[in-house]
């Protein structure tokens, strides 16, 4: 019955077969494609139809399979035999892209989880203390994590003063974040999905929602619109951090991942061979390192190489006083709220690793606390901030400013201060 109804219907088979191989492979390389670093692969807002495929993909499978079923042992009877070979070479062809696209090119099957977590104390800890660390401090306990590692995994979950947390780094942005894992009272588990403009991606275990790893929101799924709640980290060199938490207790390398480590060589300092992760060493390109903030819902970034030059930059954000300080090793850097007791300090970088605040003259350290003058023992408040690439900050903080280096920012300050004076006077006589 079967041979007459396609002798009289070719077209229609030919249609069927053709329509169901290309959904079978379109299915299968966009679900990939649209969120993992292919050419042109992250420039759109394609998240949306990456996740219309990738949650419906058995369905759009079984689809596909439907069309071309029937063609298929059509011409597997009846065909010629140069159309059968045409055809197994095809079906080959998509097991061969099925197996490479589910079991080596998904971003889980790339970047695992640590199959250890150990940490040591500072005493035990072999880790060159240049490395640069995300460092988070709880209930009196710190915890830092060697960017070497959790570049790689992407996603570390672990406890900091028996509090849960989420440990988050992608190397393409050069963003590390901390977050809460529990949304609504619940604790979710992650695994890693892929990218949206270069951004890594979460999806959670629970809902299948994706994340995005740079905000903590829920780019597409159920949970859409959720944010994941942000703790306060620092970016910084282990030996800085470990200035300022002695007892803090250091990730150490899972031996299961040592070439995976070893291939992030370089990273740190932005001269890894990685065309995705190098630094641009000028000012304001695509892969410049910037010092982004966000203050009242505004963002401003800072030219990581006017902060090398200057090594302390004073500004306002949205009215609010901060300054920025770099560390003479160059790669650990503060923000810190510069508003304290009513007066807005300006500091001017002083000898080693102090600055100086121009209306006392007091000296504070790098960890914000004033060691010697009048205001000695006062402590400025740390401002939330990241070290990451222009491209990243920009996108995902679209009404970005950026800082521009004039005596305009100091003459602000000035003006608030005379102000302030002029006010208590008044209210004096």
């Amino acid at each position: 019955m079967l041979t007459p109804l396609f002798s009289k219907n070719d077209s229609m088979k030919r249609l069927l077969l053709i329509a169901g191989l290309l959904l079978l492979f379109a299915a299968e390389i966009l679900r990939v494609y649209f969120i993992m670093p292919f050419p042109g692969s992250q420039h759109k807002d394609t998240v949306a139809l990456a996740y219309l495929i990738g949650s419906n993909i058995i369905i759009i499978r079984i689809l596909a399979l439907a069309l071309i079923i029937l063609p298929l042992l059509t011409i597997f009877k009846n065909g010629k035999i140069w159309l059968k070979i045409v055809l197994s070479s095809i079906l080959v062809f998509y097991a061969v892209i099925f197996f490479f696209l589910n079991y080596r090119l998904d971003a889980d099957k790339m970047f695992y989880q640590p199959k250890q977590k150990v940490f040591a104390a500072s005493s035990a800890d072999t880790t060159d203390k240049n490395e640069l660390v995300i460092g988070v401090a709880i209930n009196g306990h710190a915890k830092a994590y060697p960017i070497q590692i959790i570049g790689y995994h992407h996603q570390v979950m672990d406890t900091v003063g028996n509090t849960p947390v989420m440990i988050t780094y992608c190397t393409v942005c050069r963003t590390g974040r901390v977050y809460s894992p529990f949304v609504n009272g619940k604790k979710m588990s992650f695994t890693l999905v892929g990218m949206d403009h270069f951004n890594a991606m979460f999806e959670d275990v629970n809902t299948g929602s994706w994340w995005q790893q740079a905000t903590g929101k829920v780019i597409a799924g159920p949970l859409k619109g959720t944010a994941l709640t942000e703790l306060a980290s620092k970016q910084l060199t282990l030996g800085a951090w470990l200035r300022e938490y002695p007892n803090s207790q250091i990730l150490q390398p899972d031996p299961s991942f040592k070439k995976d480590y070893n291939d992030l060589a370089g990273y740190d300092k932005g001269t890894i061979r990685g065309g995705l992760e190098k630094r641009d060493s000028a000012s304001w390109k695509r892969k410049s390192w910037v010092v982004g903030v966000t203050l009242n819902n505004a963002s401003k970034a800072y030219d990581w190489n006017e902060l090398v030059k200057t090594k302390v930059i004073n500004d306002l954000i949205e009215g609010l006083p901060v300054v920025l300080a770099l560390e003479k090793d160059t790669a650990s850097f503060h923000v810190y709220d510069r508003l304290v007791n009513g007066a807005i300090l300006n500091f001017q970088k002083g000898n080693d690793d102090v600055f100086i605040d121009e209306n006392t003259r007091s000296t504070w350290n790098m960890d914000g606390v004033c060691v010697a003058g009048v205001m000695k023992g006062e402590r400025l408040s740390m401002v939330q901030s990241y070290q990451e690439f222009w491209h990243s900050w920009s996108t995902f903080h679209p009404n970005t400013t950026k800082y521009e280096n004039t005596v305009n920012e100091d003459m602000k300050t000035r003006s608030h201060n005379k102000k302030v004076k002029e006010d208590l006077v008044t209210e004096l006589f």
